[in-house]
């Protein structure tokens, strides 16, 4: 993903964040028309890597090095004056006015193209992105849908753009109380040394942001993309790069060869590094510092530019730069809308020119007349006698404009807020779903038993109940999240039994422990947890998360944890998922590591329950989710997979039991699919609350089958 937002320099010399040679000496400043074009050529990456290429840029990062320069230096210079106002009061109304109008505009189209072309199921989270996105949290948003197991598959949100301008917003803020408050303390006392304290303080943020990526990105790098402190340095260093141009007396000819360089480097980032896997990282400071030398090429430095700067100044750069937010804003939603409703996992050429067309269109009609006429006002010290009634002042198309902008961000917010509690109220009914009648909603019983009458009745739960329909263990926290190395045991079935059960590895182990609960209390048998998100029991030393395959190291640590504490106990039994769906063909398969863990507990005299995994709903090598499906007007087979893509022929943990005469399989795949498909609606029930896990009601209807096979294995009835 990328950014944008930010206060762009005004369209001529001298006027309020226009960017200078100098941010340490106002009186030497020179309009930079060269970094407008600079904003030109990345919002020109930005769009194409996103349309065409599904990559991240760089330009992102340009962005954020460029609003770090532009802000921090203007709040640089007049922190630097002396007796200037310190009020932030000024500088947070020209923020609101310069960001606000056009993302409202934007929020409030996306919000009609929501309810237009995407399913019912998926309009709260759009619901709660807008909210956060006019919040300027949307990137802690983000962060929690990426380190959020239930929520990892779902899709692309058309707001997800928006985090950059969080960050951003975020910084501007802050940088705002650290440099206006600095200098309020010590302005007087500091004297001519203040620019010099200055540099210090910046310099040691800018490497403790640093710092902190590099350790952030190792532990979670999904997390850490979206995380502010960890973006912070790009900021800080435009900030710092600001501060200390005075210094530069470069020859042309160094200047040239830099700005050559850095523009070559700016322009090949996309290609040659994989932003989404590497940023914000040590990588992250080839844009960045690309973005740096550019600026530095040309400070100080009125008499002529360097070659690439004078290019960067033609009228299409500028042009290009002039729009470069609401281009920004506009482009990512309209490309996801589009792949929707075309039901397309890309553009094609002529579909991403269409794409990149219509948002150049509604980016200039943006920035002329929503953008430009509201962000600036006349002053307020014209003298009153010369200035126009109220009355008046009221019918200027500006007011007119800003009311209109206002009132739609006033009715977003409070639609949003409508539509959450919409959802709460529907959601609150789930809690029929544990007493739904056997004979209305049969479930799996239905699969078992094919001369039973099922009679006609809406599913349950519906596709704005399946959201919660998840097994208690989620919501007693009896499962580690992703960066929790935690070993959480809670006890379920009867907890006074003297037989123990352990369910151990990831969620498609924990989904079980609705129908083991029930097994548990009506047999007798206690179920303790050892459980973490995404993490099967397996001795891979570099294993990934199945789904997105962003590294988990996490999970091959927990594993060394959970391991000699789930020997030590040694329970009666370890029941654990078997097999997961192949990546590169269909079926399933038993991975090779996990052979390891039944080598451990063989040794142990430990049975295992091995049950073979979940069938994943897949489409196009990406996850999808049934109650979307079904939300868009589907049926229960339409949204169904074939069963031949996701399950084998035969059980491949089966080849295994010669080799382990202590593993015992479960399989309940007749349970869950027919034999030539897996439906999304069996029984009146809804099988699946995401793409991979099933319903907890669901699971309730399978207690009969799994009991059945469990007796078989166990011998305990």
């Amino acid at each position: 993903m990328t950014t944008l937002a930010g206060p762009r320099p005004a369209s001529a010399p001298g006027s309020p964040g226009a960017p200078s040679a100098d941010l340490g000496d106002a009186k030497s400043s020179f309009y930079r028309h060269d970094l407008d074009g600079l904003r030109g050529v990345a919002i020109a990456l930005v769009a194409i890597f996103h349309v065409w290429f599904g990559r991240v840029s760089g330009g992102v990062d340009v962005f954020l090095a460029l609003s770090g320069f532009f802000f921090g230096g203007k709040l640089l210079r007049t922190a630097l004056t002396p007796d200037s106002s310190l009020s932030p009061v000024p500088e947070l109304r020209r923020l609101v006015r310069r960001l606000l109008p056009a993302l409202i505009v934007v929020l409030a189209a996306a919000a009609v193209l929501t309810v237009a072309i995407q399913p019912e199921t998926r309009w709260e989270t759009f619901a709660d992105q807008s909210l956060a996105s006019l919040g300027y949290y949307q990137n802690w948003e983000l962060a929690d849908t990426a380190s959020n197991y239930l929520r990892a598959g779902e899709a692309v949100s058309p707001l997800q753009h928006i985090w950059s301008m969080s960050v951003q917003g975020q910084f501007y803020v802050a940088f705002l109380a650290l440099i206006f408050g600095f200098a309020a303390l010590l302005r007087r006392r500091l004297g001519d040394h203040l620019r010099f304290w200055f540099i210090v303080l910046l310099s040691a943020l800018t490497v403790a942001s640093f710092v902190y990526a590099i350790f952030a990105q190792r532990a979670d790098q999904s997390v850490a993309y979206y995380d502010s402190f960890a973006r912070a340095w790009e900021l800080l260093l435009g900030a710092l790069v600001g501060a200390l141009v005075p210094s530069v007396r470069w020859p042309m000819w160094l200047r040239t060869v830099v700005s050559a360089l850095a523009l070559a480097t700016i322009l090949s980032c996309g290609a040659l590094i994989d932003g989404v896997r590497e940023f914000p990282g040590p990588l992250a400071l080839v844009p960045v510092g690309a973005t740096m030398l550019f600026i530095l090429s040309a400070a100080n430095h009125t008499e002529a530019l360097p070659a690439p700067n004078r290019l960067l100044t033609r009228r299409p750069f500028i042009e290009l730069g002039t729009i470069a937010y609401s281009l920004y804003l506009w482009h990512w939603p309209l490309l996801i809308f589009w792949l929707a409703y075309t039901g397309k996992t890309h553009a094609d050429f002529l579909d991403g020119a269409a794409v990149l067309a219509v948002s150049g269109v509604l980016a200039w009609l943006t920035t002329h007349y929503v953008e430009t006429p509201l962000r600036y006002r006349v002053s307020a010290t014209r003298p009153a006698a010369k200035r126009p009634p109220l009355r008046t002042r009221l019918r200027r198309p500006t007011i007119v404009l800003g009311s209109i902008v206002t009132l739609l961000g006033v009715v977003l917010t409070a639609t949003s807020f409508t539509w959450r509690e919409h959802v709460t109220a529907e959601r609150s009914k789930g809690k029929e779903l544990l007493a739904l009648s056997p004979h209305d909603y049969p479930g799996a019983r239905a699969l078992l038993n094919p001369h039973l009458k099922v009679p006609v009745l809406p599913f349950r739960p519906t596709v704005l109940e399946a959201h919660d329909d998840v097994p208690r263990t989620t919501a007693d926290s009896c499962i580690a999240d992703f960066d929790d190395l935690s070993i959480r045991n809670c006890e379920y079935g009867d907890k006074a039994a003297t037989r123990t059960i352990a369910l151990a590895g990831g969620s498609h182990a924990e989904h079980w422990i609705t129908a083991l609960d029930l097994l548990g209390q009506l047999h007798h048998f206690k179920v303790v947890t050892y459980l973490k998100m995404g993490c099967p029991l397996s001795t891979e030393t570099n294993p990934l998360v199945m789904g997105d395959n962003r590294p988990y190291p996490k999970c091959y640590e927990w594993n060394e944890l959970v391991m000699p504490k789930l020997i030590a106990s040694h329970p009666d039994f370890v029941f654990t998922t078997s097999t997961r769906p192949w990546n590169i063909k269909p079926g399933d398969v038993m991975p090779g590591t996990y052979i390891g863990i039944w080598e451990q507990l063989s040794k142990a005299n430990i049975p295992i329950l091995a049950m073979r995994d979940t069938p994943w709903m897949v489409r196009d090598n990406k996850p999808f989710f049934p109650a979307d499906c079904l939300a868009s007007g589907g049926n229960a087979t339409s949204c169904g997979i074939g069963r031949s893509e996701v399950l084998s022929d035969h059980n491949p943990t089966e080849d295994f039991v010669a080799q382990f005469p202590l593993l015992r399989t479960l399989d309940m795949s007749d349970a869950v699919c027919r034999p030539d498909i897996c439906r999304a609606v069996e029984g009146n029930v809804l099988l699946y609350h995401d793409s991979h896990h099933l319903s907890a009601t669901y699971m309730r209807t399978l207690v009969g089958e799994l009991g059945r096979q469990m007796a078989d294995r166990t011998g305990w009835w």
